[in-house]
């Protein structure tokens, strides 16, 4: 997959697995969509968070398939990904019954994303280089 445009993924985050790049900055673009949309005259529906998780959803099963493919051991980072795709699914519940705002969710987000790739993608990654020297992802299509 090609990223058009100014990327948003910044160049410290880059994991240099192209598929699993390509789909960090997928997420960046929906989150700074939404925020977009918040912040202006748009209005938001909830299904538009509700793909920004499934998404999140299909990234995850993206590295979990890597990892298969090169024989590195995800089950903590298997275990990562769900207690996150948890808090991040409990805080926009609240978002919905309207015990949280909208923007403070999407702030929540970014960060933790960022954290993630910074902490736990990051290694992951070094982990597939090591078991595969020279192993580079296929780009793949963003959606699911």
């Amino acid at each position: 997959m090609q990223i058009h445009g100014a990327s948003l993924l910044p160049e410290a985050l880059l994991i240099d697995l192209p598929e699993i790049d390509a789909q960090h900055e997928e997420i960046f673009r929906r989150i700074e969509s939404l925020k977009a949309a918040c912040f202006g005259s748009q209005s938001v529906s909830f299904e538009d968070f509700d793909s920004l998780l499934a998404y999140l959803e299909y990234h995850f099963a993206s590295e979990e398939r890597l990892a298969r493919e090169v024989g590195v051991d995800f089950r903590e980072h298997a275990t990562v990904h769900r207690n996150n795709l948890y808090a991040l699914r409990r805080a926009f519940d609240e978002v919905r019954c309207g015990a949280r705002d909208v923007h403070s969710f999407l702030r929540y987000a970014e960060y933790w994303f960022e954290r993630h790739i910074s902490e736990e993608d990051k290694p992951f990654a070094r982990g597939i280089r090591h078991h595969r020297p020279g192993f580079v992802s296929a780009p793949s299509s963003l959606s699911p």
